[in-house]
């Protein structure tokens, strides 16, 4: 990346013929790094061509094909949707590649935080109940009971981070056996034997496809004092069933608030990577330095989970070149194939439309999109590819396959083992996640300063001039111990995460 942050402009690769603006431009404003003035207005975080480039020639940002000019473009001018489309055609996967070994720091050295050691030898970041519904039915049900257990009541209780219910629209009225079905049990089985919850209630209405016992009995999944189920029409109806359930958390209570932090090394942190409302800082900024993050964490043993396939369409080879075995990178390729028959004939992300959010942010395309988002992830190597809540089990760089949409990426992350979230954003969204908490990454200052009371980190001051990528990736994974130790992130304080939990929908609703 070149020009000093007085610059209103950032080359990023010096193969680039299109520099980034760094704060707005206006029509015939001088700029020093062409030596030529703006031939329109050019929002922040948006392209300007650093040459004529001829109708059809490729524009290159990070010396990577974003797109190809739909007309002859002279020095100065804005480039966006309006004279740029997608280039057609897929890049060599080149399996493994770019495999580069990692500096793996030994145990003594990895930094330390402060978790819940499960009897399973897993690690939580947070130590609630959690209230998990088999079905629709019983959604209601479960959202009372956790609603019962405000915070005088949970006062006794002071290890307890809460009582959270996760309802969900579905459970029946779906085709079973299918993927679908097989997703759903996976997810809620992900959320039933997650680190960051001490004990876990399930509760099912009792007709439903999804029945609770063989949900149970089909995840391998071990009722016991911290592991309850309920069936409605077994239990006496809906009052009944709010009421036993709410004995069957004060009985947990107790046993989870005997849990203590304790010291443990990093090798404990799995993070979920979303990106959100991305702009034309983000691939500059938060994503990248969410990487260099990664890449620190991955040395000291922990994991770091990329998802969101469609928003890898276009540049996957950068992730496929360093697989760390040709069958990885092509179980990567796999999931994209079936992403592009997936979303055939809709106008979805995959086919290249990117979001309104995104388009005034400065992202003209997926592909564009895509090189920012596949920054998350660092530079180290990938280790695996897993569906959808597939429980991980790898440490270091993994990807699992997800939507785009990020209450459904962050839940089937979540469900894999995720013990935190770390979510970037450009334009702001307002995310927050249970039982593992979401730390917000802001990708440019205004935003920052606008959105204080949601935002976590301003990466933006790597836009700024005042820190290098290095120095704020340090800053991201310092963060994350925090974080990991109990220190509350801004969605928590906002009491964000009730309405987040949306297992993916796959099928046919019959």
């Amino acid at each position: 990346m070149t020009a000093s942050a007085a610059s209103p402009l950032i080359r990023l690769h010096p193969a680039d013929n299109v520099w980034v603006a760094r704060a707005p431009i206006a029509l015939g404003q001088d700029l020093p790094g062409l030596g030529l003035r703006a031939r329109a207005q050019v929002p922040a975080g948006h392209k300007i061509a650093a040459r004529a480039i001829a109708e059809g020639e490729a524009v290159r940002k990070y010396d990577t094909v974003i797109g190809v000019a739909t007309r002859d473009l002279a020095p100065g001018e804005y480039v966006h949707t309006h004279n740029l489309r997608m280039a057609e055609g897929a890049q060599d996967p080149a399996f493994g590649t770019d495999v580069r070994p990692v500096a793996m720091l030994p145990p003594a050295e990895r930094a330390r935080f402060m978790g819940y050691v499960r009897e399973d030898g897993r690690v939580g970041t947070r130590n609630f109940i959690g209230i998990l519904a088999s079905v629709n039915c019983s959604a209601t049900v479960i959202r009372k009971i956790a609603q019962h257990f405000t915070p005088e009541r949970l006062a006794a209780f002071p290890n307890v981070d809460g009582v959270a219910a996760f309802p969900q629209s579905s459970g029946c009225g779906m085709s079973s056996p299918s993927p679908h079905f097989d997703l759903l049990r996976r997810t809620l089985a992900g959320y039933a034997r997650h680190p960051n919850l001490a004990g876990v209630l399930i509760v099912g209405l009792g007709c439903e496809r999804n029945q609770v016992a063989d949900l149970v009995d089909s995840q391998g999944l071990q009722a016991g004092r911290l592991l309850r189920t309920m069936v409605m029409q077994e239990v006496g109806g809906t009052q009944a069933t709010i009421e036993a359930g709410i004995r069957a958390v004060e009985e947990m209570l107790p046993l989870a608030n005997a849990c203590r932090r304790e010291s443990v090394d990093a090798s404990h942190i799995a993070v979920g990577l979303e990106c959100g409302g991305s702009d034309g800082f983000s691939g500059i900024s938060a994503n990248p330095a969410l990487g260099a993050a990664m890449d620190i964490l991955v040395r000291h043993g922990g994991t770091a989970i990329l998802s969101e396939t469609p928003e890898i369409h276009g540049v996957e080879h950068l992730l496929t070149r360093r697989a760390v075995t040709p069958a990885v990178g092509q179980r990567l390729l796999d999931r994209l194939a079936w992403w592009a028959e997936y979303t055939r004939g809709h106008n979805g992300q995959f086919n290249g439309v990117v979001g309104p959010g995104n388009q005034a942010g400065g992202l003209a395309n997926i592909v564009e999109k895509s090189l920012g988002s596949a920054m998350k992830a660092g530079t180290t190597p990938l280790r695996a590819v897993y569906e959808y809540a597939e429980p991980i089990t790898e440490h270091g760089f993994v990807f699992m396959d997800s939507p785009g949409y990020d209450p459904v990426a962050v839940t089937g992350q979540i469900a894999s083992g995720a013990n935190l979230i770390c979510f970037t954003t450009g334009r702001g969204s307002m995310f927050g996640s249970k039982p593992a908490p979401t730390i917000k990454l802001a990708s440019n200052t205004p935003m920052f300063e606008r959105l204080r009371s949601d935002m976590d980190i301003n990466c933006g001051l790597v836009i700024d001039g005042e820190l290098d990528l290095p120095a704020m990736g340090e800053r991201i994974f310092r963060a994350i111990l925090a974080h990991a130790s109990g220190e509350k992130t801004k969605s928590e304080l906002l009491g964000l995460g009730d309405d987040e939990f949306v297992p993916w929908h796959l099928g046919i609703v019959s």
